[in-house]
């Protein structure tokens, strides 16, 4: 009996084209035998003399969106020769589990046919082949096959049949195929109904929807992974009728000022109003197609209403054919629509039509709806540029459920996030598999996005985790699922682990980069429950996967109000300087007391000294806001970090002297802020521009960081440092802090592919959740 290779390989092997691959590479080599999906990835049986070659080849020029992870070589025995080479039909493997691709943007072949008048899919606003389309979004189990998508309603028709069927066509086994005979339809609606206001299907469709953009009017699209809410970028009207129905629907009244994602319609009309680098280009035409942050550059005709008070914008490009139509071709192009995401305040992305009409009426004039559910409902990932590497700021779409790969096999976890930012991260095998962006988890609607996002995930990776890590945090939602869950599944009480938010944070950048031994963390953000009950986030950490000790931290001073001293700076700005003066204030603060009233900080500074309301903080991202109130620049804020982004924004470097900070040695050592806070206030007093002040201010903490990293570093003899949390997003203070840091010859580590933000919490957690169970 002949024998034959049998190739198993896992990786991203399923809905990228790689059978079709496989196919005609078999052929090439007149290899006989089959291919076939499993729930594992894709299993090959050869015979025939190139078996060698086909290897290689298959190595070295798979699909683009293909990623080999393994490549399993055995002997099989078939009971007679194969006469041919086919694909078969998928089989289900009992406990195994396929990586899944990402949503991925449309692909040059598909845009070319797109607007070819002599193309059968010329404006069909769903156009795609294996190459490119939805994936995740769509997919309800593995094997990744049509019946398993939410295609399975649309039966192909002859030509797209035929196009199925054919290895040598671009969409041989192409899952989403379909044309405008066969596919899902396009139509526009209004009111407070999803049925057809014109009887105007696609092209017709979408072009009534871009008159009315250009009229002004505001529409609810439906895209990959839920809804946008569209307007003109440079109808002034527009954008600030959305920004202010937009924020009469936000809970807690937050949202007014953050900045909306735009829509341009290609890099040159980008380049129009934003400076685009290189990388940042890259960026934008990548498969992914998330939102890059950039530079704004001026003059430019975009409404000062789309992102008041920054001095960047959240670009991106068309990544659906719906949106490239949307934009426009040709001479009839919108420089840029504002594309933010269809949903209230702290709710969820809406998915389906009903839910858009009956969420988003009191916004949205009219709905471009289409009929592709949507499975699994994903937002817009955002990256920025940082020193020449990217920086994934919100991991999403074109991103997620990609894993990252952890090195080594591991127990099977389940890491519930924070509580702001949130995603999960399920460990299987030698991967660690985060969730999209799931947001805050503060309502009911985004726990239940939490559980149908794990379910999912679940189901898709065959998971069951026997170990589930949480946030320290007792009021924290993902801590109180983290209970419930273990309870449902009969996990044991031993094999629930609590971890300190910034230990994760570090631990998130030592399992994206590799890294076994102890590093030294720098651990920067708004807050994180301590091990003393305090609320931390100025935090230098020795770390590794297991533990971590607490070397030094800013110094505590109040957080009068609690939640309200996030939202209001002149609060942190009274507690500072109540820390730097005492209740004796100098004279140079006479304009500050003026703004916000002299009733007002004597009531704080009474709130602090009777600790009322007042919990102890060592948050760095508090002290940016502080400096930002005491120098004029925002007192109050309308989303999170607001006003460290206007401060930094403002900022310019120059060579004067910096402000001096001081160190309270103990076990741990503090950093007493207090001579920094009285520089700044002493050059508010000499009139000295905000500019000046800010761009001092970030050096001085930059030297300040850089200063305690050394003295931890020659007492430890540690040279690896990781800088983490959400005031590392700030890129004048990270490029100032690496520079430093090299200089003195660390070596330095943060987070790209996962967010540095509480985004990235979850790999930390389940890294050291796994490494407390490892053997």
């Amino acid at each position: 009996m002949d024998s034959a290779l049998r190739l198993h390989i896992t990786g991203v092997v399923q809905g990228v084209g790689f059978r079709p691959f496989v196919f005609n590479l078999a052929n090439r080599y007149n290899l006989k035998g089959f291919c076939l999906n499993d729930s594992e990835g894709v299993l090959i049986e050869l015979q025939g003399e190139g078996i060698e070659r086909f290897i290689d080849e298959l190595k070295s020029s798979h699909p683009p969106l293909a990623r080999i992870e393994r490549l399993k070589l055995e002997r099989a025995f078939p009971l007679s020769p194969y006469t041919d080479f086919t694909i078969r039909e998928s089989v289900s493997v009992a406990g195994g589990f396929a990586l899944v691709s990402p949503d991925i943007s449309i692909c040059s072949d598909c845009q070319r046919e797109l607007l070819d008048p002599h193309d059968r899919r010329y404006l069909y606003p769903f156009i795609n082949c294996t190459n490119c389309g939805p994936r995740y979004s769509i997919i309800k189990d593995i094997p990744y096959d049509r019946l398993a998508t939410t295609m399975a309603p649309f039966r192909l028709c002859a030509d797209c049949e035929r196009e199925y069927h054919d290895p040598f066509d671009r969409r041989f086994h192409a899952q989403p195929n379909a044309c405008a005979v066969c596919g899902p339809r396009v139509w526009l609606a209004g009111g407070k109904s999803v049925e057809p206001l014109y009887g105007e299907w696609n092209y017709p469709a979408i072009e009534r929807a871009r008159s009315l953009l250009k009229e002004g009017m505001i529409l609810a699209v439906k895209g990959v992974g839920g809804f946008h809410l569209a307007c003109d970028a440079e109808n002034d009207d527009s954008v600030k009728r959305l920004r202010r129905s937009k924020r009469g629907s936000f809970l807690k009244g937050k949202g007014g000022n953050k900045p909306f994602a735009i829509m341009s319609a290609g890099i040159d009309e980008a380049r129009s109003f934003a400076a685009v680098s290189d990388e940042e280009r890259s960026c934008l035409e990548s498969m992914a197609r998330p939102i890059v942050l950039l530079e704004k550059r001026g003059p430019d005709t975009l409404s000062p209403a789309v992102a008041p008070g920054n001095s960047r914008f959240g670009v991106m490009l068309p990544y659906t054919p719906l949106h490239c139509l949307l934009l426009g071709h040709g001479d009839d192009r919108f420089k840029a629509l504002v594309m933010t995401s269809g949903n209230l305040s702290d709710e969820p992305i809406v998915r389906s039509n009903e839910e858009a009409v009956q969420r988003l009426s009191g916004i949205a004039d009219f709905f471009l709806l289409h009929d592709r559910d949507i499975y699994m409902r994903v937002d817009d990932s955002i990256v920025m540029v940082d020193g020449g590497r990217t920086r994934v700021v919100r991991r999403s779409r074109g991103y997620a459920p990609e894993p990252i790969e952890l090195g080594e096999e591991t127990p099977e976890a389940l890491a519930c996030g924070a509580g702001l930012k949130n995603t999960f991260c399920l460990t299987r095998g030698s991967h660690a598999i985060l969730s999209a962006h799931i947001g805050d988890l503060d309502n009911c609607g985004t726990l239940e996005f939490f559980k149908e996002t794990l379910n999912n995930l679940e189901k898709t990776f065959r998971a069951a985790p026997s170990i589930i890590a949480h946030d320290m945090h007792p009021d924290y939602m993902s801590t109180r699922f983290a209970s419930e869950y273990a309870s449902m599944r009969n996990i044991p009480g031993s094999r629930i682990i609590p971890v300190q938010h910034h230990h994760a944070h570090v631990a998130s950048v030592m399992a994206e980069h590799g890294l076994g031994e102890a590093v030294i963390g720098v651990a920067f953000d708004g807050s994180g429950y301590g091990t003393d009950g305090n609320v931390w986030g100025g935090e230098f950490l020795i770390a590794d996967r297991r533990t971590f000790t607490r070397e030094a931290h800013l110094d505590y001073v109040s957080l009068p109000g609690g939640e309200m001293a996030i939202k209001e700076p002149w609060r942190m700005a009274v507690s500072h300087l109540y820390s730097a003066y005492g209740e004796a204030w100098p004279p140079e603060l006479k304009g500050f007391c003026e703004r916000i009233g002299t009733g007002a900080a004597a009531l704080i500074m009474k709130m602090i000294k009777a600790r009322i309301n007042s919990p102890l903080t060592s948050s760095a991202g508090r002290l940016f806001d502080a400096v930002a109130s005491i120098i004029g620049l925002k007192d109050r804020v309308t989303f999170e970090a607001e006003a460290a982004i206007e401060l930094e924004s403002v900022a310019s470097v120059g060579s004067a002297p910096l402000y001096p900070s001081g160190t309270i040695e103990g076990n741990p050592a503090r950093i007493d802020m207090r001579p920094m806070i009285r520089g700044v206030v002493k050059e508010c007093a000499g009139n000295e521009a905000p500019s000046v002040i800010s761009g001092r201010f970030h050096a001085s903490v930059a030297a300040m960081i850089a200063s305690t990293v050394s003295s931890i570093g020659q007492r430890s003899g540690i040279g690896d440092v990781a800088l983490c949390g959400g005031v590392f997003q700030n890129r004048l203070l990270s490029g100032l802090v690496c520079g430093m840091l090299m200089e003195r010859g660390f070596r330095v580590w943060s987070n790209e592919r996962v967010p540095t933000n509480d985004g990235g919490v979850s790999l930390g957690q389940a890294a050291i959740a796994c490494e407390a169970f490892k053997p």
